[in-house]
């Protein structure tokens, strides 16, 4: 048989109000406890958002400065470009002049080439003209 156990109304509801105390105060944490995680989770979604954004602006950051740079080399590229075909249209004015030069130094060696052939044309008429009035006298003598 199982023992009888008499609990009177004034146990009961003390039993009663104990288990719906400790129920209540459960519930209550949990509440407070999933509403703290939510919370958590809210603030670790701004934080993230927060940081993605950073990193977003940063990129941009980034990505202007190296429009910056790209144009700062462009600009030192077509001055160097500009520079450069100033030197090199000088160097050309002056391989001009030497063409001039080297022209009229060709034409002075031409003009002493054609006293050379005058010079040796004479010199050998010349000589000619000794062989032959030397033959000349060695024949009539």
């Amino acid at each position: 048989m199982e023992p009888q156990v008499n609990f009177g109304m004034s146990e009961i509801k003390s039993y009663i109000q104990k288990f719906f105390e400790e129920e209540l105060e459960r519930k209550f944490n949990e509440f407070w406890e999933a509403k703290l995680r939510f919370r958590e989770e809210k603030l670790r979604e701004l934080s993230l958002l927060e940081r993605i954004i950073r990193v977003e602006e940063e990129l941009k950051a980034l990505k202007e400065i190296q429009i910056q740079m790209i144009n700062m080399f462009n600009a030192r590229f077509e001055a160097l470009q500009r520079e450069m075909d100033k030197r090199f249209e000088a160097m050309e004015k002056r391989f001009e002049a030497m063409d001039k030069r080297f022209e009229a130094m060709e034409k002075r060696f031409e003009a002493m080439e054609k006293r050379f052939d005058f010079l040796q044309k004479l010199i050998a008429g010349g000589f000619a003209f000794l062989t032959l009035l030397i033959t000349l006298f060695k024949f009539f003598s």
